[in-house]
């Protein structure tokens, strides 16, 4: 894949048939400047702006997200090849985000008392300024509105670089933040290369970054951040481990292993990329997976039928090709699946291998596409043990039918969350985030709200 410093401008492609969408030209320095003079000069006046309007603002910007839900759920689709039911209900989880937040979120950002006597000392939560946002492709709306919505909400504003294949939807975005009504400076976009984004973390305008993407993006903008002197979130990559014990319900079990493995054609970072299985049910799991996951429906991602369509890029099939012929060379079981789908498009085959083992690739590595790693363990210790022999923590999940058990396990997951008989989602009334190389940081609830607040302390008559 060529740098995308070489370049003079990001590309869409339709991921399902190769042709060129758009293309959008690299913005000059100048007018990178403009954008981060506009966020600055927005950012006195919203935090300004009462909290009551700000709400408002928010539940007007989820009715023009259902408004305009059929055009955004086409672009999504036409830009990076989700399925457009799953596009669809991108869009209405982010107007309700957006409801959520309007309503909890002034209480979240109320003074709280301390342990001081006679209540003459509080905690204030103060925004700090525009916030850089570099976000991904796989959930072009979503990913940026999780992040967006609790930064301003809480009177910060905000400045997004999305991923270069999605340009169309970040425009779309900030069109959608004016038709709502928000000030100017308010929401802004800029497209630039990397040496753009490496000016924006370094100018005093920007107070602090936010990136979700991979490792290697995460040490190199964490890096950036922290010798500006920046606080920075940073979601990253996962290897989700789920755990299905001997006592589990199976059918449960594999219905949520291939909704939490597939869907957005498995492009998700806390996707249930390991299923990490109790010996007593391994075949019989296995068996029941594969069969399930060869209904699974490929093709046409305009389609509402199609469950799985292609993947977003060609150099990330080519990848996820590579690992998966690894794997099969390092001595896994092909059972389904294990290559690219013939003719045109970006397409994978749904893969499952199985007789993993945690020196293989798919272990170790993160498989971002539609490609399932079955590993056996003996019992509930060895399965706690694989799962967290990864370099990544980001969700983990447990099925099982003794919740006292999966209780105690859920302490012992190096993993930012846990979810017990469910597979991993995203709820605004939790947090979301990391350990280890999967990042730091929380986005959603009220920490999502407070991590771009300055908590300062206010004490009256301290002697």
């Amino acid at each position: 894949m060529t740098n995308v410093s070489s370049l003079t401008h990001a590309i869409s492609i339709n991921p399902a048939n190769g042709e060129q969408i758009a293309f959008y030209p690299f913005e000059s320095d100048s007018a990178l400047q403009a954008v981060l003079s506009r966020a600055a000069a927005g950012f006195h006046v919203w935090r300004h702006v009462p909290i009551a309007q700000r709400s408002q603002l928010l539940i007007a910007l989820a009715k023009t997200l259902r408004e305009n839900a059929a055009v955004t759920a086409n672009r999504i689709t036409l830009e990076m090849g989700k399925p457009i039911t799953q596009a669809r209900g991108e869009i209405e989880k982010c107007a309700q985000l957006c409801e959520w937040y309007a309503e909890h979120g002034p209480a979240m950002l109320t003074a709280e008392p301390t342990l001081v006597e006679g209540g003459k000392a509080r905690i204030e939560y103060r925004p700090l300024g525009p916030i850089l946002a570099v976000m991904p492709w796989n959930f072009p709306i979503w990913q940026v509105l999780r992040g967006a919505i609790p930064a301003l909400i809480a009177g910060n504003t905000y400045v997004l670089k999305h991923a270069p294949n999605v340009m169309g939807c970040a425009y779309w975005l900030l069109e959608a933040f004016k038709q709502a009504g928000f000030p100017e400076g308010t929401f802004e976009v800029i497209n630039v290369t990397p040496d753009g984004v490496s000016k924006a973390i370094a100018d005093p305008r920007i107070a602090a970054v936010t990136l979700t993407g991979s490792v290697r993006a995460g040490m190199a903008i964490g890096a950036q951040a922290g010798a500006a002197l920046k606080k920075c979130v940073l979601e990253l990559g996962g290897s989700d481990p789920f755990i299905v014990l001997d006592d589990a319900d199976l059918d449960a079990a594999v219905k949520a292993a291939v909704i939490g493995r597939y869907q957005n054609t498995g492009q998700v970072c806390a996707a249930a990329k390991r299923l990490i299985v109790e010996q007593g049910v391994v075949e019989q799991f296995t068996r029941k997976f594969v069969e399930a996951t060869r209904q699974l429906s490929v093709g046409d991602p305009l389609s509402p039928e199609t469950y799985i369509g292609p993947m977003a890029r060609c150099d990330l099939r080519d990848e996820l090709d590579q690992q998966v012929r690894n794997t099969l060379e390092e001595g896994a079981t092909l059972l389904l699946g294990g290559k690219m789908a013939e003719g045109c498009g970006n397409f994978y085959e749904p893969t499952v291998l199985a007789n993993v083992t945690n020196q293989m690739t798919s272990f170790k590595q993160e498989l971002f596409g539609p490609v399932a790693s079955i590993i056996t363990a003996r019992d509930a210790t060895h399965a706690l043990e694989l799962a967290n022999d990864s370099e990544f923590g980001l969700a983990s999940t447990i099925y099982t039918g003794n919740v006292e058990l999966a209780q105690q396990m859920a302490g012992r997951l190096e993993t930012g969350g846990v979810f017990i008989n469910g597979y991993c989602a995203t709820d605004p009334r939790v947090t979301f985030g990391g350990v280890k190389k999967s990042g730091f940081g929380r986005e959603l609830s009220h920490f999502g709200v407070r991590e771009f607040c300055n908590a300062q302390t206010v004490w009256l008559d301290r002697h």
